[in-house]
């Protein structure tokens, strides 16, 4: 079963108490998104790093219930 929008977006605020997550649903099948997510937490880390940040914050559902994911990080203005 496909992971719901709002579902990622919870995970990633869950271990990232301060990201604006935005999610858009790619294909519109539930399977293929997109995130971008911008943390004053990250500032100071590699992107690598940020991004290593979010998978994380999906407990290991990338390749699983959660097909695909774009993502791009960045840290706020």
């Amino acid at each position: 079963m496909p992971m719901a929008a709002d579902d990622i977006a919870n995970m990633i605020r869950a271990a990232i108490p301060d990201a604006d997550v935005e999610i858009t649903d790619l294909a519109g099948d539930g399977d293929h998104y997109a995130a971008r997510v911008v943390a004053e937490s990250f500032r100071g880390m590699s992107r690598v790093a940020q991004q290593r940040a979010v998978y994380a914050a999906l407990g290991g559902r990338m390749g699983g219930v959660l097909h695909a994911l774009q993502l791009t990080t960045a840290v706020p203005n």
